[in-house]
């Protein structure tokens, strides 16, 4: 608490006759109290003083108590308190729960295909669960294979022929070759394909047919221009139907490539 200040005594004024005035002190708010005494004029009692000096200091004790109880409940309200985070700690594993009832029930009306993987999802934190047919690579790729097919694996340069299908984690359908009429053809290691997409088909066999779940680190920019989502993770089932070695072919001033 600040000690106690008197205002000092007004100067005296040449054109002004010399009379004793007396002044009130004026209160300077709850932090602040002042004692009624000026040089002509404040001559209280010195036990009133003393009394107004403990009233001071008590209207100064019980405002700070308000601001300090005023602090509390503004904190406890904007706050989450640590027994109301430790019961939402508890409750996780009844969400998950109810989170996987709700993907699955969602896949259901989309309907998904058999064996489709479930996600549950947390904010940004996003779950996997799969059977134990599915491999997880060291870069986060998830594969199915449901035929293995025969001959030699893709390389860069080499040109790939297959169908596949899109899902996103509902299940739902968001692109088909098959329902396009024609499947596609991409050269291997020239960047036209998906990260994640290009190395789950590079250890593919003609004919083979696989499932592959991308996850968001080795899917495509995400735009405007493409069915991709943000943080979300793709599915396809992919068929390779053929792998093609290419060459350079040049006819005066114009170039291609061409694959057999």
């Amino acid at each position: 608490m600040l000690p106690l200040t008197c205002s000092p005594s007004p100067p005296s004024l040449s054109l002004m006759p010399s009379l004793p005035l007396n002044f009130p002190c004026a209160g300077q708010g709850t932090m602040f109290c002042q004692r009624k005494q000026l040089t002509n004029g404040c001559t209280d009692q010195k036990s009133k003083d003393n009394l107004e000096q403990d009233g001071c200091i008590l209207h100064s004790e019980k405002a700070l108590r308000r601001k300090l109880i005023l602090s509390v409940l503004v904190s406890t309200a904007a706050f989450p308190t640590l027994s109301s985070y430790a019961k939402s700690k508890s409750r996780n594993p009844y969400d998950e729960n109810r989170l996987l009832q709700q993907n699955r029930r969602i896949q259901k009306e989309n309907n998904a295909p058999e064996d489709f993987p479930n996600f549950v999802r947390e904010g940004f934190e996003v779950k996997v669960l799969s059977t134990d047919n599915y491999v997880k690579r060291d870069s986060g790729l998830i594969y199915r294979d449901f035929e293995i097919g025969k001959g030699d694996c893709p390389k860069d340069g080499q040109q790939v022929t297959f169908h596949y299908v899109g899902y996103n984690e509902s299940g739902r359908r968001i692109d088909s070759t098959y329902l396009q009429g024609s499947p596609a053809r991409i050269r291997m290691g020239t960047n036209s394909l998906v990260p994640g997409f290009e190395e789950g088909i590079r250890d593919m066999r003609p004919g083979g047919k696989r499932r592959i779940i991308i996850p968001p680190e080795l899917g495509p920019p995400v735009g405007p221009s493409t069915f991709f989502s943000a943080k979300q993770f793709e599915v396809f089932d992919v068929e390779l139907l053929s792998v093609q070695n290419c060459e350079r072919r040049t006819i005066a001033f114009y170039s291609d490539v061409v694959c057999n």
